[in-house]
């Protein structure tokens, strides 16, 4: 719980060390770590992709030479008193076919743990961004415990973040099935309206004819506040903090409609004891602008802006 409040307000640093073949991408700058700390969040999420950067063939051995950039990026955010959050991202290969790449998925954690053992408590691991396709429910919470025991073995006492199947979605939760033992924090991602918060979006199939869909009003803020409850009472009926590791909405949203939306959805998990992380920095869902060197600011603004939280918040500034 202590390290759930410590997360409080993140973002992610997506499209940096995940970047897919042909998408955007982020240089990984140390300036944008002096942006993060100087604007108040307490977190970065640092997505990666280990999977493009590994052998295919036993032990597995990532590249020295990517561990290293993933050891700046950790490093850049300890330096600066921030949290870190690190996960394995974009690994499709093991959704698509679990069994055939369990004992990579494996190996990977089992180096991840053993190269950040007696790091600061700081740094978390997140098992998997996004578990999905013939990683159904039941075939996750197999992996989830395997994945999570090798973590054990090198580093037993880092606090691991875990997301259910169904790519981390809040209905998904209740198939999750969560090792009971200490230094866990569940996770979900929360992108809904999926129509408002997806428009445009090249890699979304028809996302073209949701363009020009706003946010906003008592029915739109009702189904958010419903959707985070749903979240905040299974954490309690588990007696597990949650991360909502991911929420965010596509730039060719409305601004207005944006920073409705982003505000609404901070504030809420923030009145719920949820700590969060917003996707992302400087992109294509981008809070600051890395051309002109500056926040976004209806953005900034609702993430981090006054007045301050309502009472009762666990992360009130």
């Amino acid at each position: 719980m202590e390290t759930n409040r410590g997360l409080g307000r993140g973002i992610n640093f997506g499209n940096a060390l995940d970047a897919l073949d042909g998408g955007p991408e982020l240089p990984l700058a140390e300036r944008w770590f002096d942006e993060v700390a100087a604007a108040g969040f307490d977190t970065i999420r640092l997505p990666v992709r280990w999977s493009a950067h590994a052998g295919s063939r036993p032990p597995y051995a990532i590249d020295p030479a990517f561990f290293r950039r993933v050891d700046a990026g950790v490093h850049a955010a300890l330096d600066r008193g921030l949290r870190v959050v690190v996960d394995v991202h974009h690994y499709a290969e093991l959704c698509a076919a679990p069994d055939e790449h369990l004992p990579r998925f494996l190996a990977l954690w089992r180096q991840i743990a053993a190269r950040y053992a007696g790091h600061s408590g700081r740094l978390c691991f997140e098992l998997l961004n996004e578990p999905r396709d013939r990683l159904t429910a039941s075939r996750w919470n197999a992996v989830l415990a395997a994945a999570l025991a090798a973590v054990r073995d090198a580093d037993p006492g880092r606090t691991v973040i875990v997301g259910p199947a169904g790519m981390n979605s809040p209905g998904a939760l209740r198939a999750l099935a969560v090792p009971e033992e200490g230094n866990l924090i569940a996770t979900v991602h929360y992108y809904a309206p999926f129509e408002f918060t997806h428009q445009g979006a090249g890699w979304v199939e028809g996302a073209h004819r949701w363009l020009g869909h706003t946010w906003g009003g008592a029915a739109d803020e009702a189904a958010v506040r419903d959707d985070l409850a749903e979240v905040a009472a299974w954490g309690r009926e588990r007696g597990l903090p949650v991360f909502i590791g991911e929420f965010g909405a596509f730039s060719a949203a409305d601004m207005a409609s944006r920073a409705r939306w982003t505000a609404f959805v901070r504030a809420e998990a923030e009145r719920l004891g949820l700590s969060w992380a917003y996707w992302e920095f400087g992109t294509d869902f981008g809070a600051y602008d890395p051309v002109c060197a500056k926040w976004r600011e209806p953005l900034r603004q609702a993430l981090l802006g006054e007045p301050a939280l309502a009472a009762g918040s666990d992360f009130r500034r």
